[in-house]
């Protein structure tokens, strides 16, 4: 089967986009039961554009490689439909890592923290995407593997696509829970509030693209709970809508820790540690967080007894 003519997803999705948000403003406006702030949105509606334009300028060095590596394909993988459903499951797969390791290495944090930014969660927030991404070369460790493996660069890159598309649409507080099976093989609107929520519980968590079955498998899976309302943004809240700060204040944070380094460990621990590492631990990160309030937790489960035995037999709490 000769190559297919591929549209461009995304392209061809910008009008339901346009749509989706205005539908869920009016939503919001009529409800109360999502939320916007005009200054958040057009900061997020910037990021995008810009991810637009530079993905025009920089996307050429990403293609550059890809044809490069295609020559050391292990096999030559034709246009079937077989080949489209396990190409598109692969690179949701290959997304879930790529995904997890932007949260735990910070210089590729100090890209992806852009989409996490935002303290408000609507559909303008899927917009809220980095500008540098080609440059940080995650594409060298993640994109690669499809093409070696003997997938078609246009259909690696008409999949990738997808997954981005479908991902637009889980970002709104305006729909709840999906019926049970599609929660446990999809990933949905609560799942990926919890991803992007700062409650201690919530951190590093449901990293999936499309199948959240992958969080499942892999120990990275967390509910969201009727009784824990998400928080959304990053533990260091940003407080500012400026296109530039968001896009660029944490490659200024690691600029500015590795000068200060003392040893090439520190140096490579900050710009290549978990997002909040500091030689010393003073900094929070999500593991020191996570444990924080674990230790909490425990500490609160432990005083519990001991609270209701001070009290008399009637006032305790039943077994």
């Amino acid at each position: 089967m000769n190559a297919p003519d591929l549209p461009d997803p995304i392209l061809l999705a910008i009008p339901a986009f346009v749509a989706l948000i205005v539908a869920e403003m009016i939503y919001a406006r009529m409800t109360g039961r999502a939320r916007f702030e005009p200054r958040d949105s057009a900061a997020s509606l910037v990021m995008g554009l810009g991810n637009t334009v530079s993905g025009i300028v920089l996307g050429g060095v990403a293609l550059a490689w890809f044809i490069f590596v295609s020559q050391f394909a292990l096999f030559d993988i034709g246009w079937a439909l077989w080949a489209f459903v396990l190409c598109f499951v692969l690179d949701d797969f290959v997304y879930y890592w790529s995904h997890r390791f932007a949260h735990t290495v910070r210089w590729w944090w100090a890209d992806h923290v852009v989409h996490h930014s935002s303290q408000h969660y609507n559909l303008t927030t899927a917009l809220r995407q980095p500008w540098l991404n080609p440059l940080t070369f995650k594409f060298i460790f993640f994109g690669t593997w499809l093409v070696l493996i003997g997938f078609p660069i246009a259909m690696v890159a008409f999949v990738g696509a997808l997954n981005l598309v479908y991902q637009f649409w889980i970002h709104t507080e305006a729909v709840k829970r999906l019926p049970a099976p599609i929660e446990y093989i999809f990933n949905t609107p609560s799942h990926h509030r919890v991803h992007h929520a700062v409650n201690p519980r919530y951190l590093d968590r449901n990293y999936a693209g499309v199948f959240i079955i992958w969080d499942r498998m892999f120990g990275t899976f967390e509910p969201e709970r009727e009784d824990e309302p998400c928080r959304y943004g990053i533990v260091r809240q940003l407080g500012t809508h400026n296109p530039l700060k968001i896009c660029l204040h944490e490659w200024i944070g690691i600029v500015k820790d590795v000068r200060s380094a003392r040893s090439l460990r520190e140096a490579l621990g900050y710009w290549l540690g978990p997002p909040g590492w500091s030689p010393d631990g003073s900094r929070d990160s999500s593991k020191i967080l996570k444990a924080r309030w674990m230790e909490q937790q425990r500490t609160a489960r432990s005083d519990k007894p001991a609270e209701s035995a001070s009290l008399p037999p009637e006032a305790r709490p039943a077994e």
